[in-house]
Formats: structure tokens, sequence, C-alpha cells
């Protein structure tokens, strides 16, 4: 359990609510998202976008403490929007949440970002994911524990 502590990025856990900004361009999921992390006392979805420029933006506007944010986005892909979003909102936290299982991805993804979950895992991974980013630990999910994604060629 976290205290009320500053976790060296400005995030006092205990003190106040975790501010979510969730993009994804599918409306359902983004629905789905938004109604299951809202159960958590603790996190407040202050806004949603559904491509990569509209989470710059909202970005710039609102400062989320973490943004849940999908790859394949329309306008700006996932990836390119982080790395946007990395000089607008340097304290902002960032995990991944996408269909895409490719290694290559996912590691440029984590160049960026403080997580990846694959979105068909997100039922038995999400919440732990959520709470790892949060205190800026970095989070992959279990099905790329046994790939070494900082070494490719395996050599």
């Amino acid at each position: 359990m976290v205290s009320n502590y500053d976790l060296g990025g400005g995030l006092l856990l205990a003190a106040a609510s975790v501010r979510i900004l969730i993009v994804d361009d599918y409306e359902p999921w983004r629905r789905l998202l938004t109604f299951f992390l809202q159960r958590h006392p603790a996190w407040q979805i202050i806004s949603e976008a559904s491509d990569g420029l509209e989470a710059i933006e909202k970005t710039r506007e609102l400062q989320p403490d973490l943004i849940l944010l999908d790859i394949g986005l329309p306008r700006l892909n996932g990836i390119e929007a982080a790395r946007q979003i990395r000089t607008i909102a340097p304290r902002s936290r960032i995990l991944f949440l996408s269909e895409n299982c490719c290694p290559d991805v996912v590691r440029e993804a984590l160049s960026v970002g403080g997580g990846y979950v694959v979105k068909s895992d997100a039922a038995s991974e999400l919440i732990v994911a959520l709470e790892s980013v949060i205190v800026n630990k970095q989070f992959v999910g279990r099905r790329f524990l046994a790939q070494d994604l900082w070494n490719p060629t395996g050599a």
C-alpha cells in the first residue's frame, strides 16, 4: 500500500485522486474503460480522446496524471503522440493499452511510456499496470516476460 508521500514524480496518491485521460479510437472500448476505472475511488476519468492529435491537445489543456493510450490511432499514432506528450507534460505517466503484440512495437512504446498491456489481457493486468505506472514503475504484460524486449537479436 502506498502512503502519503511524494513518489518522485509529484503524485501524492493517498492525498488526491489520479486524473486519467483515456485515448482510443473505439468509443465502446473507451466507455468500458471509463465504467471499469471509475469504480476505483482514487481514479478520476477527466476526459477522453479518439485520436493522437486530440490526445496531445487534451494533455496540453488538462495535464493528466496518467494517460491510457492506444497505439493504432487515426491522425497520429499513439507512439508519436506519446513523444509529443513527453515534451508538453513530462510529469504525465503513459500506459499503452493496445491490440498490438509485436515485440518491436512494444519496445518502441516502452521507450516513451511507462507500461504496456495488450487489450485482450486487460481484465487480468490493467489494474496492476495502472498501479505500477502511477508510482513510476515500468509494467510489461506477462506475455512479454519471456521475451528479451531490450535485446531483439538474442545476443
